[in-house]
């Protein structure tokens, strides 16, 4: 049986045509390695989607699935159940408030933050909520209408309510500086200028990723994380950080909000929980907050919420990461990291190179002066691009793509000289389709 022409035929992969989709039947795994079924290997250099933190086959994950199915596959989420308890309490411990937080567990992260929605709105008495263009935070409705660019496209007319602004882009900057110190101020001056808009007293949350992920793996300049907390302080505005792609070890510590030293009133979660094992995601609420549904009912609810094999995972993904050091590893591996991209921005076609703990955006240009885009935005990959993404399979390495950058962010497990071959390999494949394209 043909299973690849079966898979093509009766599966709709996210996100593109299917017509002219080609990639590896994968059917094996193991640390940083995926096996297609023809035998041939591929370097994951981006933890599949930023999410398998673990790498691939880790016993212990393994295992507790395994138990967990053996002992109670699925507790209603109106029952108690002890991998709940003790997964929130450990989550609750990794939160940044010292009050505490109580979780909401919910099957994906565009999920969490469709949750997060109805929390602040609940939970301030306001309707409109701010978040970022150039952000994404998941396919659902709600989701979808707080993303900031074309994925969002399809769910519109989205949910009323949402207002978007400019983040800070140093590289491509929305606010005509080069000046890293300049952007930050004048991105706030300009997030400022629209809750004065939007009258502020309505708004009852800003959405944020701390790092920007799928969309270019930005990290903002200093003070401005800052200078928002400080903005939601003032006027009484929620913060929520989207942390599904950065938490769990992903810039080198157990959460963003802890690495970049500003604490929000929200965090939703998602991928590295479980090490993408299990879906599960969901939303940290500090305790002074949560208190609000003691004596109000909650406004949500799902099937799988808190799934027993989920967060049999999600405590298991928790041990090792604590037991191996992976929620620091990625943030003293940063300088290596860095001087392993560092050479790629040797090829013609590679702009900047950026990011942080095991978190890294490749930005492709046509030309390092205009700063034109190798793929347009918002629109299907360029015919470089493509040749491009082909050849790195040749090579025997996946890596995430979206627009025009590449995104690096391999599992925490990553030894240095896999990721040494990982880049050599994406090198090799940017020299092929440099020379192949012109």
């Amino acid at each position: 049986m043909d299973l690849k022409a079966l898979h093509k035929r009766h599966v709709l992969t996210p996100w593109v045509a299917q017509r002219p989709l080609d990639p590896p039947l994968v059917v094996r795994g193991e640390g940083v390695w995926l096996w297609d079924a023809e035998g041939r290997r591929y370097l994951d250099l981006s933890a599949g989607l930023v999410a398998v933190n673990l790498g691939y086959g880790h016993p212990r994950l393994s295992r507790a699935i395994a138990e967990q199915a053996a002992t109670l596959a699925y507790a209603a989420p109106s029952l108690f159940h002890d991998k709940r308890a003790l997964l929130a309490k450990a989550l609750s411990d990794l939160a940044p408030w010292p009050e505490g937080a109580r979780v909401f567990f919910t099957p994906s992260g565009a999920e969490a933050n469709e949750d997060a929605l109805k929390f602040v709105r609940h939970l301030t008495g306001r309707f409109k909520v701010l978040a970022a263009y150039r952000s994404f935070h998941g396919a659902t409705h709600g989701a979808a209408a707080l993303t900031g660019e074309n994925r969002r496209w399809p769910a519109e007319p989205a949910i009323p309510g949402v207002v978007h602004f400019f983040a800070p882009y140093p590289y491509r900057s929305p606010f005509y500086t080069e000046d890293p110190k300049e952007e930050a101020k004048r991105a706030l001056e300009h997030l400022e200028r629209v809750l004065l808009h939007e009258d502020p007293k309505r708004v009852a949350a800003i959405f944020l990723e701390p790092v920007v992920g799928s969309n270019g793996v930005i990290v903002y300049p200093a003070g401005y994380l800052e200078g928002v907390r400080e903005i939601c302080d003032r006027h009484g505005i929620l913060l929520v950080f989207d942390e599904v792609m950065t938490g769990f070890g992903r810039v080198g510590a157990a959460l963003a909000a802890e690495r970049l030293g500003v604490v929000p009133d929200l965090i939703t979660f998602a991928k590295g929980v479980t090490s993408a094992y299990v879906p599960l995601g969901g939303v940290l609420v500090r305790e002074g907050l949560a208190r609000a549904f003691d004596e109000t009912p909650l406004p949500t609810g799902h099937t799988y919420a808190g799934h027993p094999l989920a967060v049999a995972a999600g405590l298991a993904a928790l041990e090792a990461y604590r037991e191996e050091g992976l929620f620091e590893r990625a943030r003293r591996l940063e300088p290596f990291f860095l001087e392993a991209l560092r050479p790629l921005l040797d090829h013609p076609w590679v702009g900047e190179v950026r990011g942080l703990g095991a978190f890294y955006g490749v930005e492709l240009v046509r030309d390092k002066g205009t700063k034109e885009p190798l793929s347009p935005w918002h629109a299907p990959f360029s015919p470089p691009m493509q040749a491009l993404l082909k050849a790195l399979f040749q090579e025997g390495v996946y890596v995430l793509a979206k627009h025009n950058v590449l995104i690096v962010a391999p599992p925490l497990t990553i030894r240095e000289e896999e990721f040494l071959e990982g880049v050599e390999r994406l090198s090799r494949a940017l020299r092929r389709v440099e020379v192949e394209v012109g």
